[in-house]
């Protein structure tokens, strides 16, 4: 049987990180997390680590590392502090670079999402296991109503602010905002069909997992950067997510803030 290419190519990357790993003696743990720790890599997976060194990182050249995996066409260090290879086919290398002090730190994590076993690269003084068996399989999903009102009400809060921000002209800050609207939509999609498998990222796999009406319904929120699409993206965005809370309100027996609720219509129609 012949294994596709994009297996076999981020599987050699995987495997060339793995014997980097075993051989640096300054690496004093590392872990995998990601699709391909999950078992779900395909074509378009990045490939991730957390590795934790125990030596100064001043002395490690995040850069060089990298390019020992593979060729590198360039690495950036991203918003969050892990530095991101580029390499051949477009592949996405994700690497943290962090210190033994930062294992503790992994059993803060919301979850560890893959088994324990797929995620340990090395771990040469027992340190990373115990931290990784701490945490749960995945994310804790809201089950009370304080937690998901405050989730509704958080969208309604980007809702607010896109509203104010196409009224002002500024239609870029407002896409921004419906970004927001969107993300917490998903989350209140997902509550109301209970279908939270991919809660940390609610638009993962969400056009396979939620219901054609839903999808239809969140497309129609989305909008280019022009005022009457905007416009129409938050009516359509104001319309689902009311019609959700009040759902989600009414499977805990609990009321909507109906002032809130009365000035968005008047307000928004």
């Amino acid at each position: 049987m012949n294994v596709p290419v994009f297996e076999s190519e981020q599987q050699r990357l995987i495997s060339r990180v793995h014997e980097l790993c075993r051989l640096d003696s300054r690496l004093d743990a590392a872990l995998m997390y990601g699709s391909f720790a999950q078992g779900t890599g395909d074509a378009h997976s990045d490939v991730e680590f957390w590795l934790f060194f125990a030596t100064d990182l001043r002395h490690v050249d995040a850069s060089a590392w990298c390019n020992q995996v593979a060729p590198v066409l360039h690495v950036v260090r991203n918003e969050f502090g892990a530095h991101v290879a580029f390499f051949a086919g477009l592949i996405r290398g994700e690497f943290h670079f962090a210190t033994v002090d930062d294992i503790a730190a992994v059993a803060r994590w919301p979850a560890r999402g893959a088994p324990v076993h797929r995620m340990i690269v090395v771990d040469r003084h027992n340190r990373l296991r115990p931290a990784l068996e701490s945490l749960p399989d995945s994310a804790p999903v809201p089950q009370t109503w304080a937690d998901i009102d405050a989730l509704c009400g958080r969208f309604a809060n980007w809702l607010v602010l896109a509203h104010h921000v196409r009224r002002r002209g500024e239609l870029f800050r407002a896409l921004d905002a419906l970004a927001h609207v969107h993300r917490h939509l998903l989350w209140m999609a997902r509550l109301v069909e209970e279908d939270t498998e991919h809660w940390l990222t609610p638009s993962r796999r969400a056009e396979a997992e939620l219901t054609p009406p839903t999808i239809h319904t969140l497309v129609s929120s989305t909008a280019v950067a022009e005022d009457t699409a905007i416009r129409a993206a938050i009516l359509h965005a104001w319309s689902c997510g009311r019609s959700w809370w009040t759902r989600l309100a009414d499977r805990y027996g609990a009321p909507v803030p109906q002032g809130l609720f009365a000035e968005l219509d008047r307000v928004l129609g």
